[in-house]
């Protein structure tokens, strides 16, 4: 991703748009160009995640995950992480993927204890199937976009640094339809199509 003050600039403005409950894509970009798949924003941890895909259409196309941090009074860029991309497809209900973390800016109030005691902001990319209506990420809900993709941010201890929440998938009508734990690597909606299978 480029660097540099247009890009703090970009970034804050798709963070004003979460926080508005807007559409995070910038009107002045083409999508086919740079399409910003989805934004979140914890506002009482004071932080954000945006999935941003350049080129989408294209063979060359390359995804950028973007954290963000509420810190001496703006949003401030924290770090991130780009590759090609990896869309799953026939997604049944729930796909998590880690997608990075990093050391909360807070590390520099007091080094070189801060940094242990600094929080860890992380982030995860989920795909949903059609019939979910919202997820919950730890207490947090999230509606489910029309196009079945999201980030989710949060923020954990240094030493725990590797634990996510619990993220849950719920139906249009309020019923779990499979759940993912801080440790699992598939969620129990597969774990019970897999054993069905054999």
């Amino acid at each position: 991703m480029w660097t540099g003050p247009r890009s703090e600039t970009f970034l804050r403005g798709v963070v004003r748009r979460a926080l508005a409950r807007d559409v995070p894509q910038p009107w002045w970009i083409p999508r086919r160009v740079l399409t910003v798949v989805s934004a979140d924003v914890d506002a009482t941890a004071g932080v954000g995640a945006i999935w941003i895909v350049w080129r989408p259409k294209s063979p060359r196309t390359h995804e950028h995950i973007a954290l963000l941090e509420w810190y001496d009074e703006q949003w401030r860029y924290v770090g991130g992480g780009s590759g090609s991309g990896d869309d799953p497809v026939n997604i049944d209900v729930l796909d998590v993927r880690n997608a990075g973390g990093v050391l909360s800016l807070t590390r520099s109030i007091d080094p070189p204890r801060s940094i242990t005691a600094a929080p860890w902001i992380s982030c995860a990319k989920v795909r949903l199937g059609r019939d979910v209506g919202h997820v919950l990420v730890g207490a947090r809900r999230i509606e489910n976009p029309k196009h079945c993709k999201l980030i989710t941010v949060w923020t954990s201890p240094y030493v725990s640094r590797g634990a996510r929440p619990v993220i849950v998938a719920l139906g249009h009508h309020g019923a779990e339809l499979s759940r993912i734990g801080p440790d699992d690597s598939l969620d129990t909606h597969t774990w019970a199509r897999l054993r069905e299978e054999l």
